[in-house]
């Protein structure tokens, strides 16, 4: 028997680390979709297209978003946060959803910015911001999660 607290072992507000990381990212991707239908922090506005390299509406000013890229984000965040009520859901979430969003960034990287393939209109900011997010995402997905059932036995 241990006597160690329950914030040792990487619990905190009665979730684990990996269950808090989950829900974080979750709740970020729900407000990033969110955000970018809303004028004013999505600039260009009027020319927010719902796919396509025609999409020139600028997220921040700096990534370009299309209705379907932020349909896209609503869901990954809504998924997040659902799947962040267990461990393991939470870890297949964010191992998941960084592999999908690498996956996303090489597509981003490989079509380019102008093709008509670029259904979801990524510019490069979104291809590595994607590719970043992807490989910090899978290891926080590792990371938080490994030896844990060492822990509970």
């Amino acid at each position: 028997m241990t006597t160690a607290s329950p914030h040792a072992h990487g619990i905190h507000f009665g979730r684990a680390d990996v269950q808090n990381a989950g829900m974080g990212v979750g709740i970020l991707m729900l407000a990033v979709g969110v955000l970018g239908f809303i004028p004013g922090i999505t600039t260009r506005y009027s020319e927010l297209m719902f796919l396509g390299p025609d999409s020139h509406a600028m997220f921040l000013g700096v990534f370009q978003v299309s209705m379907l890229l932020n349909i896209v984000q609503l869901a990954i965040g809504a998924t997040g946060w659902a799947m962040s009520r267990t461990e393991h859901g939470a870890r297949n979430f964010l191992m998941g959803a960084g592999a999908l969003y690498i996956i996303l960034s090489i597509f981003g990287l490989s079509v380019g910015v102008g093709s008509a393939a670029n259904f979801l209109s990524l510019n490069m900011t979104d291809n590595w911001t994607h590719l970043v997010l992807g490989v910090a995402m899978i290891a926080c997905g590792w990371l938080l999660s490994r030896n844990r059932t060492g822990d509970r036995a």
